[in-house]
């Protein structure tokens, strides 16, 4: 059995600790390896490794910056498909799901390439006589991302790629429950002449994460997982001077209306609902049928759901993998449950699903719940499964002020074929994504991703130009050159322009 270590430095180390967690193969039921858990100790190795190496990192030309960058591009561009199957061994997602995964953390990697334009300054010639004024950005110093498990590229190919880019130098505390694709990214940076302790990988649990927060030597944290602990984060680690982007969770709905292509919308939903196995924070959880959308919306999405494939990640022939564990399994299926007993209907049914030869696999099928209250657990839980909730609204107006009430604000959709509507939708929503007739509408990685309300903590967004921002802190620079023989006296009164 494998045992997967650090990253520190630019080489792997078991670090101090002796703790270990089980990595399993949500396929098969069985453990694959185990992962080293970071103790303190461990979480300082990689900060002070990283302290080094930015006196010489963030003093690097953006020409050898830009460099790194684009040989890091092609070294993952043609290692997509051994990351996909990284991914899918260890989260459990179908092949081609995990490479679409690797191709959008691609996408951030190709917008930093681009830092010699991204980190240019502004100047003001003669903003007063003689004198000019110049802005520039400089890196924070070291900073780290704590990763989810749901998309162990993707996730922190939105942070590291930037950061690094800027001049910053990372450490990165990935999910335990799939560790790999970390260490194998680690192993393309050092391949594309990144410095050793730029980029490092502390392997972890809460042990790592509040070393992490409290390190005197990390500037900045990312983070993207549930609320309860983005907020816990958020404010122990704001409360030592730390800047933080903290992306929480989410109820994503996307509204349907009688005038909006139904066989569309019900093809869309079901791959927003189910595509891996709904473990995706920008899943659609709850379909809000309007007026008469309602019968003939839910036939759809029944017939849809029971048409989808369900197997294991490596086979072809699967559309749906499993779950990533037997906890996420049992979890999901307890909500399912009471839904029910809620009072809501269980028109397609996943709980006890078994695949034929993968008997002990983590799966739980599609499953559709009509008739769901606001007031139901399904309903008010991040489920983070493949459960679709149908709630029924009479109207836009009416299904705007539901999605408002709710507590999260990361991302909605609505399926119609009136502007109008969308128009008063994507204006009347307090969300930070939206989507017309595109379902999961993540932003390209030119523009940044994050939601509103209980979906973010902290005033930045990740990757694209808050990004960017976020990574680096600005100067500026009030510069005179004055000739000897020209030169005035200075001024007891408030400097102004002349």
């Amino acid at each position: 059995m494998t045992t997967i270590q650090h990253w520190i430095g630019g080489g792997t180390t078991p670090g101090t600790g002796t703790r270990r967690s089980a990595v399993y193969h949500p396929a098969t039921g069985a453990q694959q390896h185990e992962v080293v858990l970071a103790e303190a100790a461990d979480v300082d190795a990689a900060v002070t490794a990283a302290r080094t190496a930015f006196a010489s990192w963030s003093q690097a030309s953006l020409s050898k910056r830009a460099k790194v960058l684009f040989a890091f591009r092609e070294l993952v561009n043609a290692n997509v498909d051994r990351l996909a199957e990284i991914v899918s061994d260890e989260h459990g997602k179908v092949l081609s799901d995990a490479a679409g995964e690797v191709q959008r953390g691609l996408e951030v990697v190709e917008f930093a390439c681009g830092i010699p334009h991204l980190l240019k300054g502004e100047y003001s010639d003669q903003a007063s006589t003689g004198v000019d004024v110049f802005s520039f950005r400089e890196p924070l110093g070291v900073v780290a991302g704590i990763t989810p498990f749901n998309f162990p590229v993707m996730v922190p190919m939105w942070m590291h790629p930037v950061a690094i880019a800027c001049g910053n130098t990372f450490v990165l505390k990935p999910s335990e429950r799939d560790p790999s694709a970390s260490n194998y990214v680690a192993e393309l940076w050092r391949r594309a002449g990144l410095p050793d302790g730029v980029f490092n990988v502390v392997h972890g649990d809460k042990v790592a994460v509040d070393a992490i927060l409290d390190h005197p030597d990390v500037a900045a944290v990312s983070f993207v997982g549930s609320t309860p602990i983005a907020r816990y984060l958020h404010g122990r680690a704001t409360a030592t001077g730390k800047r933080v982007q903290a992306l929480g969770g989410a109820k994503n709905h996307a509204i349907v209306l009688p005038d909006a292509d139904l066989e569309f919308a019900a093809r869309h939903l079901t791959a927003a609902a189910f595509g891996s196995a709904g473990e995706r924070c920008m899943a659609i959880s709850a379909a809000v049928a309007v007026g008469g959308a309602g019968d003939p919306l839910l036939d759809l999405l029944n017939r849809r759901a029971a048409e989808i494939v369900v197997g294991p990640g490596r086979d072809p022939k699967s559309e749906m993998g499993p779950v990533v564990t037997a906890a996420a399994k049992t979890r999901i299926e307890s909500l399912i449950t009471a839904g029910e007993q809620q009072g809501a209907k269980v028109t397609v049914d996943g709980r006890g699903y078994t695949v034929p030869g993968h008997e002990d696999g983590f799966f739980v099928g599609p499953t559709v719940l009509d008739g769901v209250g606001t007031g139901m657990d399904v309903y008010t839980e991040e489920i983070f499964g493949p459960v679709l909730s149908v709630v029924r609204s009479d109207s836009v107006d009416a299904a705007i002020d539901l999605i408002n009430a709710n507590p999260y604000g990361n991302g909605t959709a609505i399926f119609t074929g009136s502007g109008e509507a969308a128009r008063r939708f994507q204006r009347g929503v307090r969300v930070g994504m939206i989507g017309v007739n595109v379902p999961i509408p993540v932003p390209m990685a030119y523009y940044s991703f994050g939601g509103w309300k209980d979906s973010l903590f902290g005033d930045k967004h990740v990757h694209g130009p808050e990004g960017v921002s976020f990574y680096t802190r600005g100067k500026v620079v009030t510069s005179r050159w004055p000739h000897v023989e020209h030169a005035h006296g200075a001024s007891l009164h408030f400097p102004t322009a002349t």
